[in-house]
């Protein structure tokens, strides 16, 4: 009795363990350093390469939390990241549309934070961001 009890309890938070080592959601960046503006983020399966995760702009706010500049929502952001062990991307693409430069990227999820970077020659960035949903 007692290992069926563990397994159905196994089976019925499995689907929570997938989904917490799993960057699909929607997240918010942090905010910049010079304006305090932020932007939300979808991430899910790239269109053709469904282990691939890439990310929409969903949403660009100012310091205060009102609707900023519109002109960059619906433009992808973050590209062919591979799967890189559990909780983990790279070989991915990130664009920073504060500098409209692309990095060479990787993704690492650590809860309900997810730390993004990426590098072009030598210089390299990164953000934490925050799971919305």
């Amino acid at each position: 009795m007692k290992r069926i009890t563990a397994l159905a309890l196994s089976l019925a938070f499995a689907p929570l363990s997938a989904i917490a080592q799993d960057a699909t959601g929607l997240w918010q960046s942090a905010p910049s350093e010079e304006t305090g503006a932020y932007i939300t983020v979808q991430i899910g399966a790239c269109q053709g390469a469904p282990e691939e995760r890439c990310g929409v702009i969903r949403g660009v706010f100012n310091a205060d939390g009102t609707p900023g500049a519109q002109d960059i929502v619906g433009e992808p952001i973050i590209w062919g990241m591979e799967p890189d062990g559990a909780g983990a991307w790279s070989g991915g693409t990130i664009w920073a549309p504060d500098q409209d430069k692309t990095y060479n990227s990787k993704m690492e999820l650590s809860g309900a934070d997810l730390e993004v970077s990426g590098c072009v020659l030598f210089i390299c960035r990164a953000q934490t961001w925050t799971r919305v949903n």
